[in-house]
């Protein structure tokens, strides 16, 4: 049963989130609910139960002190982050009219958002959340080979879940990780110079409960180039880099290791 005109209005506007592929062949949904449309499912109610657990309304207070009281609707993209995390990577929308009454924000307002950024997925999708970038630095290096080596490992096409809940494949654009292309993320997590092999053993990985190498597949540090680092070899200078003294006392211990390693040695 509808009960709001603002939850009314929100199922009657609808219009299907899609892009071109860069092939141009075929086209990939923005966001895993693809629609801004909102669908009722057995498990995704407006009467579902949902409220945000003690330790995350602890979350909230501090999220909240970051802004002024009368702009709270400020916390909703937070807010709404959170929720998906405690609901295990998406979005109900129960979960989003908590939001609107904790900020005092008309339900429409949070809709509004949690539809336009397509990382929030208001269906249920796998535990693990594979978004392979095809954004062109990654399409020159390989993305929609990683891409579809994905699809064929996980044996589902980009959209959809893998049977066992496990695994959403997704198709998205720029992650951010252009010097290290191709590249995925998987929840929070970024893999980059990825070879078809390597992505297999990612998700070998996952699918066995181990923790995967995190960052460049290759042996590379970060996205240092193939000559290693053949510029600023200085340590920065100035009092906007807090965190020297902690990379010093770091150096300083690892030095002081290797020292010892040695002395053994001999």
């Amino acid at each position: 049963m509808l009960r709001s005109s603002a939850f009314r209005a929100f199922v009657r506007q609808g219009w299907s989130q899609q892009c071109v592929r860069k092939d141009l062949k075929t086209t990939a949904k923005l966001s895993a609910t693809g629609s801004v449309q909102h669908i009722d499912a057995d498990y995704n109610l407006e009467t579902t139960p949902f409220d945000f657990t003690d330790e995350n309304y602890g979350e909230i207070r501090k999220i909240m002190k970051r802004y002024p009281s009368n702009y709270k609707s400020s916390g909703v993209i937070p807010l709404l982050d959170l929720a998906q995390r405690q609901c295990g990577g998406w979005l109900p929308l129960s979960a989003m009219n908590k939001v609107a009454k904790v900020l005092d924000m008309p339900p429409m307002r949070v809709y509004e958002v949690a539809t336009f950024y397509t990382m929030f997925n208001r269906t249920k999708i796998g535990k693990y959340n594979v978004q392979v970038c095809t954004t062109t630095p990654c399409m020159v290096r390989g993305g929609y080979d990683i891409l579809e080596t994905v699809e064929k490992h996980l044996g589902v096409k980009a959209g959809g879940d893998t049977a066992d809940g496990l695994f959403h494949v997704m198709e998205v654009e720029c992650l951010g990780a252009c010097a290290n292309a191709p590249m995925i993320q998987v929840n929070d997590e970024f893999y980059e110079d990825l070879t078809p092999e390597t992505t297999k053993q990612v998700l070998d990985d996952l699918i066995n409960g181990k923790t995967p190498k995190v960052g460049p597949q290759n042996g590379r540090i970060k996205c240092m180039g193939v000559e290693g680092k053949t510029c600023l070899k200085d340590k920065p200078r100035g009092p906007f880099a807090p965190y020297l003294e902690t990379l010093d006392a770091e150096e300083r211990a690892e030095k002081k290791s290797e020292k010892s390693k040695e002395a053994e040695k001999k």
